[in-house]
């Protein structure tokens, strides 16, 4: 009887001690880029799980149980914000009934708050198409995002999860430098593509330009998130006559069709881009997504000029 108890209380103390001290934070994030950045802020500390892929629309997401599920669980709910998630978003919110990840509370971050954006409407038109109210929403295509991001939710995961704060702060620390160095080497790869003319399928990459400092002479949607016609793209086409385009960009969710029509039909390449992690094989986290994304734009424009 003493040995049968002995061997029980021997069990269990085994199984006590392989036990974490406490589970890990959930994070549920909205987007691949975010999802990507909770984890290396957080490490084994947080459990990530991420609404979208890479090859889905971010606007386009139905509100389904098993992401209504997530959000009632969840600790922290990480987003872009600047309405990019509305169509879905407070759906998820509403029917999960979490309070701490409810607006206004710790455990709802938004990205988008702590930068600067950009294409910010100076009136509001649905007529115009799918434009927020609070800037162009995508800012995750400018490294200089990240690092404002990384920066405010490090902040963000101290203050939701206090019991593991100097852990965060040191991953955070770790990362800032990693990724300053990132930087670096980014902008010295870059310097080629500086001033160069460029065709955009949607307005996914204002802030890739802007940090680039590629210019945008043309857009093949006559409105966000309205498909080109074909009459629209032989307009394009026929302004590209007088304002030459080095290369025709989409995001790696987007159907290419209508970049593959102009390559073909004005002598460019069509470049995909990854647009956030898992967009393409080489961006598989934060670095990859920025040295994939130089990669593709750098080879585009090494090839002969139209």
């Amino acid at each position: 009887m003493k040995k049968s108890f002995l061997t029980l209380a021997l069990a269990t103390s085994s199984l006590l001690l392989s036990l974490p001290a406490q589970a890990a934070l959930r994070v549920f994030a909205c987007e691949p880029e975010w999802g990507a950045l909770a984890q290396e802020l957080g490490g084994d500390l947080v459990d990530v799980s991420v609404a979208t892929s890479a090859l889905q629309d971010p606007h386009q997401i139905q509100a389904k149980p098993s992401l209504i599920a997530r959000t009632r669980n969840a600790d922290l709910v990480v987003c872009t914000g600047a309405e990019l998630e509305i169509g879905w978003l407070p759906v998820l919110l509403q029917q999960a009934g979490n309070a701490k990840v409810q607006p206004g509370q710790p455990g709802h971050f938004a990205a988008a708050d702590v930068v600067r954006k950009l294409e910010v409407p100076t009136q509001l038109d649905r007529a115009q198409g799918d434009v927020h109210a609070a800037g162009n929403p995508h800012i995750q295509t400018d490294p200089r995002n990240i690092a404002q991001v990384a920066t405010a939710l490090a902040a963000r995961l101290q203050q939701v999860d206090p019991a593991h704060a100097a852990d965060y702060a040191r991953r955070a620390a770790d990362f800032s430098q990693r990724w300053q160095q990132a930087m670096a080497r980014w902008n010295t790869q870059a310097a080629p593509l500086k001033g160069l003319p460029v065709v955009s399928q949607h307005k996914a990459f204002v802030y890739l330009y802007d940090w680039l400092g590629l210019k945008e002479v043309a857009v093949l949607e006559p409105k966000p998130g309205v498909e080109p016609s074909a009459a629209h793209l032989q307009g394009v086409l026929a302004t590209l006559k007088g304002t030459p385009a080095r290369m025709v960009i989409h995001a790696a969710y987007q159907d290419p069709r209508p970049s593959e029509w102009l390559s073909r039909n004005a002598g460019i390449p069509a470049v995909k881009l990854a647009f956030t992690v898992g967009g393409t094989p080489g961006a598989k986290d934060l670095f990859g997504l920025f040295d994939d994304t130089l990669s593709q734009l750098l080879a585009a424009a090494a090839g002969p000029a139209k």
